[in-house]
């Protein structure tokens, strides 16, 4: 009887400087791979491992293929005190969307509300990081994203819009921040890949063939469907025009064009920083967060549930599990890495290996990136 290859477990530290090692070797300025790695970290801590550490492999050979710019030139743009535009050169998201937080933040301290549009970045990574930073400031984040259109519209014969995913963060005094974050697509792309090579059915209504008709087969399945139908296909339609249109970037209407140019890989998005002070909730906002969130996980559950949760709990509590534990590796993520640190001379953090994974339910570290400045 053969048994699946065990996953290893590396420390969260060790895991980030090794993360950061090979992304420089790859391209980037320090800081930026530092960014960069800390986005994959942070993710990987809570669970999120479909953007973890194994997107360093991919994001090394984005910057190999040049599809990533590794010497971006960031620029922001601004004509009023509460809004501006990052020009991200191409920059990998994490890169771009940290300096983007950061200056929303910055921004709002001033004029309560400001939002930060980024035009023209590469894979923003998991964006729950983003709003997290803006929350880990005192201040409520909101963020939004548009990419290639690689998901059904309803009524649309094939792929349409993108799977553009939104966040909201709220700070809250003594528990964990409420952190919702998803996209609009019933089901992830990497869930379809997982279905397939575990032969596995998919959900009734959750992915399309290429033409978009429903299948439940996930050789035929190509896409994924959106969320709630015509609920989830019209917010990823708005979430282009919030980004992508409003900052003179438009993604959907360029890749399907003639122009060759138009599915050439980018992404671009939103983030809201709201300052509570300015609605008159300065002294009294995060302990009304805890007593709201206390609120609902005093009621009743329901027959069969685990508990009540709120968004952001249960990832919330195993950050804490896997800072303490380590974070496991997949064996095909962790021999990808250790191939990238041969090939570029470095050495790989020596795992513990981890002899059972059981399921995890606290509170991640706070993202921590230096302040944007005007070049990033």
């Amino acid at each position: 009887m053969s048994h699946a290859p065990t996953k290893v477990l590396v420390p969260a530290d060790d895991l980030r400087a090794f993360s950061a090692a090979l992304l420089e070797k790859g391209g980037l300025s320090p800081e930026h791979a530092a960014t960069t790695a800390d986005v994959f970290v942070w993710a990987a801590l809570r669970g999120v491992d479909s953007h973890g550490i194994a997107r360093v492999p991919a994001y090394l050979e984005l910057l190999a293929k040049g599809v990533a710019n590794a010497r971006a030139q960031l620029r922001f743009e601004s004509s009023t005190a509460a809004a501006a535009v990052l020009d991200a050169d191409r920059a990998p998201g994490p890169v771009a969307l940290s300096a983007a937080a950061d200056e929303a933040v910055t921004r709002a301290r001033t004029t309560g509300i400001a939002s930060v549009g980024v035009r023209g970045t590469v894979h923003t990574g998991a964006i729950g990081y983003y709003v997290s930073k803006i929350a880990a400031q005192g201040m409520v984040g909101l963020g939004f994203v548009a990419g290639m259109p690689n998901m059904g519209y309803t009524g649309v014969r094939g792929a349409a819009v993108a799977t553009s995913p939104l966040a909201v963060a709220v700070p809250a005094a003594e528990q964990a921040p409420l952190l919702l974050d998803m996209a609009t697509a019933t089901i992830a792309l990497g869930k379809i890949r997982q279905a397939r090579a575990s032969g596995t059915p998919l959900p009734e209504g959750a992915a399309a063939t290429e033409d978009g008709t429903p299948t439940t087969d996930p050789e035929k399945a190509v896409m994924p469907l959106p969320l709630g139908g015509a609920k989830g296909s019209g917010m990823s339609l708005a979430f282009e025009l919030l980004t992508s249109v409003l900052v003179g970037a438009p993604i959907l209407a360029a890749f399907h064009s003639d122009d060759p140019q138009g599915r050439r890989h980018r992404q671009n998005a939103l983030l809201i920083a709201l300052d509570p002070a300015a609605f008159g909730g300065a002294e009294g906002f995060t302990a009304a967060v805890d007593a709201t969130l206390g609120t609902l996980k005093g009621l009743p559950a329901a027959d069969g549930a685990e508990g009540v949760f709120y968004p952001g709990e249960r990832s919330a509590g195993v950050a804490a599990e896997r800072g303490v534990r380590g974070i496991p590796v997949a064996p095909k993520v962790w021999r990808e890495l250790t191939e990238n640190a041969e090939r570029f001379g470095i050495t790989p953090p020596t795992p513990v290996p981890s002899p059972a994974m059981p399921p995890s339910t606290s509170t991640p570290p706070s993202p921590s990136t230096p302040a944007s400045t005007r070049t990033v």
